[in-house]
């Protein structure tokens, strides 16, 4: 009762504010009604790899121009935002903005973006970081999303199921195929995990996609490591407007 009453006394003093423009809402970690309207979710028909929003209608899974020209080494894959707009602005927050209650929302969206509903043994594992870049940002903004979506699904989390032994240059401007040469065995199963990967489903998690390469490294270290089914989730993906 003492808890509930502080947090009632606390929403007087500090109301909660849109986690996009900061407009009063009432509840918490949420957007408001203009920025959900102006929000960028992806609907409709999507390319089952990648999750990018396609045009028409189909009911059939159906994949992109770029997945079926390079075929991705996971199953599945889907985003609940484009990274555009507001979609953006809030994966950026995320990222270097220190906004951890976004992580509530991002997650649930993630989650109803699932195609099908998951394994009760799949484990969820973030896309790491490396540690130099780990220690400069203090988190891991994958692994706020990825512990967040396990704790929802009751499933396994390990944070550290995945290892990027090589420092590799920020992806930003680059080429598609400049992306996979830098990203190119940068990411290994950890050894002390490859047990608990091993005839597992994965849920692979990160914030944003663009040409899919640093996926693809990890779910390539997953498949090393001999895991089941891989999904992919990301908390939104850089798509053209469709």
């Amino acid at each position: 009762m003492l808890h509930t009453g502080l947090q009632t006394a606390l929403r007087l003093v500090y109301p909660p504010g849109c986690i996009a423009c900061g407009t009063m809402v009432e509840q918490e970690n949420g957007l408001c009604a203009a920025c959900f309207r102006d929000t960028p979710f992806i609907t409709g028909l999507v390319c089952d790899l990648c999750g990018v929003p396609l045009p028409g209608a189909s009911d059939v899974a159906v994949q992109c121009d770029a997945c079926l020209a390079m075929p991705r080494p996971w199953d599945q894959g889907r985003a609940p935002l484009r990274y555009d707009g507001i979609g953006r602005k809030l994966v950026l927050a995320l990222k270097h903005g220190d906004r951890h209650e976004i992580v509530s929302a991002a997650a649930d969206w993630m989650i109803g973006a699932l195609p099908e509903p998951l394994a009760g043994n799949t484990l969820v594992i973030p896309v790491p970081l490396h540690l130099r870049r780990l220690l400069k940002r203090r988190y891991n903004q994958s692994a706020l999303l990825a512990q967040a979506m396990a704790k929802r699904l009751g499933l396994g989390y390990c944070p550290d199921a995945l290892q990027r032994h090589r420092r590799t240059e920020t992806l930003n401007g680059k080429s598609r195929d400049a992306r996979f040469t830098e990203v190119s065995g940068a990411i290994r199963a950890n050894p002390a995990r490859t047990a608990l990967l091993r005839g597992r489903p994965v849920l692979l998690v990160d914030d944003v996609m663009t040409s899919g390469a640093t996926m693809a490294a990890c779910a390539d270290a997953c498949r090393a490591a001999q895991s089941q089914r891989i999904f992919v989730s990301v908390m939104a993906r850089v798509a053209k407007e469709t």
